[in-house]
Parts: structure tokens; sequence; C-alpha cells
């Protein structure tokens, strides 16, 4: 089984951007799905981000045209480019991956914070 790592997170004033990173440690990287999650105090998780093992790409509405996730399977690395953003996007963002068998796995996540 994979286990994740996030990393980048950080205070960002809006407008600003941020680079978050996932990296995995275990075998098999390439045939996960891999995700981005967010949750923000009091609301539910949600997904804002998705690529596929074969590098089909998800966004949710509120972040389309400003985040980007990528992969890197040599490196065994997942990305998540977050540009423009906005207070709304505070929140804990988590690395999940999941496959075709059933397994699954979380990252411990990574805070957000967009303030002036």
């Amino acid at each position: 089984q994979v286990q994740f790592v996030e990393s980048g997170g950080g205070l960002v004033q809006p407008g600003g951007s941020l680079r978050l990173s996932c990296a995995a440690s275990g075998t098999f990287f390439a045939i996960y799905t891999m995700d981005w999650n967010r949750q923000a105090p009091g609301k539910q998780r949600e997904l804002v981000a998705r690529i596929t093992s074969s590098n089909s790409i998800y966004y949710a509405d509120s972040v389309k045209g400003r985040f980007t996730i990528s992969r890197d399977n040599a490196k065994k690395m997942v990305y998540l480019q977050m540009n423009s953003l906005k207070p709304e996007d505070t929140a804990v963002y988590y690395c999940y991956a999941h496959n075709l068998f059933g397994a699954d796995s979380w990252g411990q996540g990574t805070q957000v914070t967009v303030s002036s």
C-alpha cells in the first residue's frame, strides 16, 4: 500500500499562488487515481481536483481555471498548482489515492490560509 505526505501549504495573500506537493512511498504509484480534497472549518470535505492513471483530469467548478493538478510517476509525486487564490480557498488540503482494487490512502493534510 502507498503512503503520502503533503507539503507546500502556508499563508498567502489573496491573488497569490502556492504549489502543493504530495510525495508517495510504496509500490504501484502509477496505477492510482490521485485526488486533492480540502476541508474548511465547519464544512464538508470536498474534492477539488483529480488525475487518473491515464491522465484524465477533473476540477471542481470553484477552482477550474485557477488550479492545475499534475503527476510525475517517475518521481512518485502529485502536485496542485494554485493560482489566483481566494480567501474561500482556505482549508486543509489532503492528498488521496485510490485504485480499481478498492485500496485507498490519505495523506496527513497541509494547511492553506489565504488572507491579507
